[in-house]
C-alpha cells in the first residue's frame, strides 16, 4: 500500500503543540498510512514559540509531491507575512491538488497565499478578527473547532488541531482507524466541527462617555427585562442612534450584545457555583430553563449540565464549590 505523503510546514517560531499533533496522530499512530516529513522554508532549524529548536527533513521542494500540507500555528502570525517563497511554494501545491491544512493561527499562511478567498474558515478565537481584517473576502466564523471545505481545512485553537486530525483519519481510512487512534490518545472519538470553540470573553472596562456607561449599568442589571428604549436612555440618545452607534463600537446589536453577556455569566455560575439552571436562568435574565437550555446550546454546542461537567469541577446542582481555609493562602504582611 502506497503510504499518503503529507507534509508539515514549519514557520518561524512554531507553536509546539501545533506541530506535535500532526506528528502524533498521523506519523505515530497511522506510520503504516502516512508518510510523514517536516519543512521549513529553507530547510533550517526552526525556532519553537517558547524555546529550543527543530530540525526539520527539508525544504520548500518537499511540497512538490505532498498530497497533504499542514500549516501549524506559529508566532506572529497576525503581524508577519510568509516570505513569498513559502507562499508560493503552498499555492503551488494547492494548484497542483494537494489537500491544505492550518492548525490554529496556521491560517493565516493560507490566506496570505491566497488559498481561502470566498471561504468559511476560522483560527483561534482570539485572532478571527485580525484575520476578517486583513483578509475581507473571506468569511471568519470564531465558533467551530474546524472547517472543512473539501480540499481546504482550517481549525481553531491549538487542541483543535486534534479534532481535525481525527476528522482527517475518519475521512481518509474510515471510523475505524479513527475512533481507534482516538482511544490511542485519550480523545473523544469525535467532537463535531460545529461545536463551539470556548471563547472567553474580554472583560467590559469602563468608560467615561455615555455608551460606555449604558454597557456597564447593562452588566449590572442582567438579572433584568431590559429594553432597547430604556438602553437608549441611560446612553442619552435616540434609540435609533443608540442602535448604529452601538453596532458601530461592537459590530452587533444591543439586544445581541446582551446575550452574549448573559451566556457569559452563565458559564461563569455553571463553573464556579452550583446552582441550578432554573437559579442561573432567574439570575442572568433568561426567564425559564428551556429558554436559557435553547440560547445556551445555540451559542455553545453544548447544553449547560453538559458543560458544567466539563468546565465545573464535577459541581452538581445544590453543591457550592469549596472554599476552606486551606485553599485560602495566608495573607502577605
Amino acid at each position: 500500500m502506497t503510504r499518503h505523503r503529507m507534509v508539515v510546514l514549519l514557520m518561524d517560531q512554531v507553536l509546539p503543540l501545533d506541530v506535535a499533533i500532526p506528528m502524533h496522530v498521523f506519523a505515530r499512530e497511522a506510520p503504516e498510512f502516512y508518510d510523514v516529513r517536516t519543512a521549513s522554508l529553507d530547510g533550517s532549524p526552526v525556532a519553537v514559540a517558547g524555546g529550543m529548536h527543530l530540525v526539520p527533513d527539508g525544504d520548500l521542494r518537499l511540497l512538490r509531491r505532498a498530497e497533504t500540507v499542514i500549516v501549524p500555528g506559529y508566532g506572529g502570525a497576525a503581524t508577519e507575512r510568509v516570505a513569498e517563497p513559502g507562499l508560493a511554494a503552498l499555492r503551488s501545491a494547492a494548484q497542483r491538488g494537494a489537500r491544505m491544512v492550518s492548525i490554529c493561527s496556521g491560517t493565516f499562511a493560507l490566506a496570505q497565499a491566497g488559498l481561502l478567498d470566498g471561504l468559511t474558515v476560522t483560527t483561534h478565537w482570539s485572532m478571527c478578527a485580525d484575520l476578517a481584517r486583513q483578509h475581507p473576502s473571506l468569511e471568519v466564523d470564531p465558533n467551530p473547532l474546524f472547517v472543512d471545505n473539501g480540499p481546504i481545512l482550517t481549525s481553531g485553537g491549538v487542541t483543535t488541531g486534534v479534532d481535525l486530525a481525527l476528522h482527517l483519519l475518519r475521512k481518509d481510512l474510515g471510523p475505524a482507524v479513527a475512533t481507534h487512534v482516538a482511544k490511542r490518545i485519550v480523545m473523544a472519538p469525535s467532537r463535531e466541527g460545529e461545536q463551539a470553540q470556548f471563547i472567553e470573553m474580554p472583560p467590559i472596562a469602563p468608560g467615561d462617555d455615555y455608551l460606555a456607561a449604558a454597557q456597564q449599568w447593562m452588566l449590572a442589571r442582567l438579572g433584568e427585562q431590559i429594553t432597547v428604549a430604556q438602553m437608549a436612555r441611560r446612553a442619552r440618545m435616540s434609540t435609533r442612534t443608540f442602535h448604529r452607534r452601538f453596532a458601530e463600537r461592537t459590530s452587533m446589536t444591543p439586544l445581541a450584545w446582551l446575550l452574549q453577556q448573559r451566556i457569559a455569566r452563565t458559564k461563569e455560575l455553571l463553573e464556579g457555583t452550583g446552582l441550578s439552571v432554573e437559579q442561573i436562568a432567574e439570575q442572568v435574565g433568561l426567564g425559564s430553563p428551556a429558554n436559557l437550555r435553547t440560547h445556551f446550546r445555540r451559542e455553545t454546542s453544548l447544553a449547560p449540565a453538559r458543560y458544567r461537567r466539563v468546565f465545573g469541577g464535577g459541581l452538581g446542582a445544590g453543591e457550592e464549590p469549596h472554599t476552606g481555609a486551606a485553599d485560602v493562602p495566608a495573607a502577605v504582611s
